[in-house]
């Protein structure tokens, strides 16, 4: 089936606490991945100007247009912003996601890596990560596959690899503008 369905995404802390909701965002069916997102079974989500819930209940409206992208069994996810400057990917270490029906899920453990538009890369929120380690009490493990995750996603980014490719991330954005049935479905 061609069909983008909507989906939301919930992500929430190692206590389980809601953390954020994206309210608005359409999956990008199987059949239409390509090749680079097919060969890992990725999952591709694409949004603009979707209304994000916060943990306490605020609520904002994204600024810019996305495409995330989430592998199954790794410990992080992309989001690939299209911001006016250019794309800038932003990367959650966090636990794999899991996708029931319409709603893809996953534990954010804080710690974040960020390549602009211009490649620049910076690692951020260690404080974060380090404040909730210590009150959530992250077993080894955690911290051993956050540490993996943080290695894989920067070496994937040095390396120019899937889903680090701008020209790929325009394309999924430019399929889902032009997609059949978009009028019926309202706003994005």
């Amino acid at each position: 089936m061609d069909t983008y369905r909507r989906c939301y995404i919930k992500s929430f802390k190692h206590d389980g606490h809601l953390h954020r909701q994206w309210q608005k965002n359409w999956l990008v069916p199987e059949r239409l991945l390509l090749p680079q997102q097919a060969e890992e079974n990725m999952i591709v989500l694409i949004n603009n100007q979707t209304p994000i819930t916060e943990a306490d209940g605020s609520v904002w409206v994204s600024r810019v247009p996305a495409v995330s992208f989430f592998l199954p069994g790794k410990w992080y996810n992309v989001v690939a912003m299209m911001e006016d400057f250019g794309i800038r990917y932003y990367c959650n270490l966090a636990s794999p996601p899991y996708l029931s029906g319409d709603v893809l899920t996953y534990i954010d453990y804080d710690l974040d890596v960020i390549r602009t538009a211009g490649g620049d890369l910076a690692v951020v929120d260690r404080d974060e990560y380090e404040r909730h380690k210590a009150d959530y009490r992250y077993p080894p493990i955690i911290d051993a596959k956050v540490g993996q995750g943080l290695r894989e996603v920067t070496q994937r980014i040095r390396g120019g690899k899937p889903p680090f490719e701008d020209e790929i991330v325009l394309q999924y954005y430019e399929a889902w503008t032009r997609r059949p049935g978009r009028e019926e479905e309202g706003p994005a």
